[in-house]
């Protein structure tokens, strides 16, 4: 069993050990939104500042406009700081894009050399960069987070800068074997987890005969937004569908209204709403949820978060849904674009079964899913990282 693997060893209720040595810790994330990986780092910072004897400082890129997550983050009792930051996107591998990221690392190598942080903590594989800086700077303990499935052309750049770390999360067995890390000493699987937003629904949804769903993901071409299009003519717009979602601050994005418009005879069954604060009352207004991606999906957020309310999934098997979703008992699975199968679905479930898949989830839910099962595992790395810091652990070089 390795160090962190010993960390989490009997941890599956709510507590953690806790060590007289803590530390200042800096998180750096990616982004300024509300989406999967955001409210991830939610949760991670929340444990953090539960101790008086934590100093938190959260890092936000200044390449994205400013969100929603710094002021709850700062809510919480982090400090927050928006710099340039060495962030991976796709959409700036040019080499325009290189000479800025190599800008921004400079200058991130500049300020981490005053601040003498104990532990760094990369809340996304898109920070990995700053992984070498931090350990150059002196930084003895860099936790990654990978929450996003790595392709091959990914594992050529991303597997060095992870070698910078010295403990590795990931979010689902998936998206720790896209890594290539899978047998990696330093990694352990820790699932999400979300906080039960409504603990009672005010009131029973009202009643349809038809069943009605809801997708909730941002509008990124992989995102299966045309599968599930197609699909759901295919079944003969077999109900009510609900869009949430927004092209994404940075990134691709895809026009859901177009789309809708381009494969549905039926428009009016398909109820646009975009982006929204909460989905909560989306998700209870429906009888499912649908996650169509068309690729690797690293865990699927929406799964756990439908579970916690009561709702059942219906997901392609794109990774991270498959370890969490029974087929057939918390919800069902389809092959990744598989527009037929899709549609069968559609055609064939009914409200009943969704409502019954769905009470089955909440109790899946409640045992494996919940906010203080995942931060407890969480805290069970970092304080491991900051206690062998404490007893003097000679740090790990940095890969080359």
């Amino acid at each position: 069993m390795t160090d962190i693997e010993q960390e989490l060893a009997g941890l599956d209720a709510p507590g953690v050990r806790r060590g007289a040595r803590r530390g200042r810790i800096l998180v750096v994330h990616s982004s300024d939104e509300m989406y999967g990986s955001d409210r991830i780092v939610l949760e991670v910072v929340a444990e953090l500042v539960a101790s008086d004897s934590n100093d938190v400082t959260v890092w936000l890129p200044t390449d994205v406009e400013p969100g929603p997550l710094g002021p709850m983050l700062r809510d919480l009792g982090a400090r927050v700081e928006r710099h340039p930051l060495p962030i991976l996107r796709r959409l700036k591998i040019t080499p325009g894009g290189f000479l800025r990221l190599a800008r921004d690392a400079v200058r991130t190598l500049a300020r981490l050399s005053g601040r003498r942080f104990d532990l760094v903590y990369l809340a996304t594989s898109a920070c990995l960069p700053v992984a070498p800086l931090a350990r150059l700077t002196g930084v003895r303990k860099v936790v990654g987070h990978l929450q996003e499935p790595w392709g091959p052309k990914d594992r050529v750049g991303l597997r060095p800068l992870a070698g910078a770390c010295t403990a590795l999360v990931a979010v689902s067995r998936s998206v720790l074997g896209a890594s290539g890390l899978a047998e990696d000493p330093r990694a352990v699987v820790v699932h999400n987890g979300v906080p039960h937003r409504s603990r009672e629904l005010p009131a029973a949804p009202p009643e349809h005969r038809r069943p009605h769903y809801v997708i909730a993901s941002r509008w990124n071409p992989h995102k299966g937004h045309g599968t599930l299009l197609r699909a759901w003519e295919k079944a003969g717009c077999p109900g009510e569908l609900v869009v949430l979602g927004a092209v994404p601050a940075v990134g691709i994005g895809v026009d859901v209204k177009a789309l809708v418009a381009q494969h549905v005879s039926r428009p009016e069954t398909v109820v646009v709403v975009g982006e929204v604060a909460d989905a909560t009352p989306y998700l209870q207004a429906a009888d499912a949820v649908v996650l169509p991606t068309d690729t690797l999906e690293g865990f699927g957020l929406v799964t756990v978060e439908a579970f916690s309310e009561g709702r059942a999934v219906i997901a392609s098997r794109s990774g991270g849904p498959e370890e969490v979703i029974d087929d057939g008992v918390t919800g069902w699975l389809f092959d990744c674009t598989d527009v037929d199968a899709l549609a069968e679905l559609f055609s064939t479930l009914d409200v009943a079964t969704l409502r019954a898949a769905g009470q089955r989830a909440q109790e899946v839910y409640a045992a494996e899913y919940t906010p203080e099962r995942m931060r407890a595992r969480i805290a069970a790395v970092v304080d491991g990282e900051l206690h062998r810091v404490a007893r003097g652990t000679a740090p790990l070089a940095v890969a080359s």
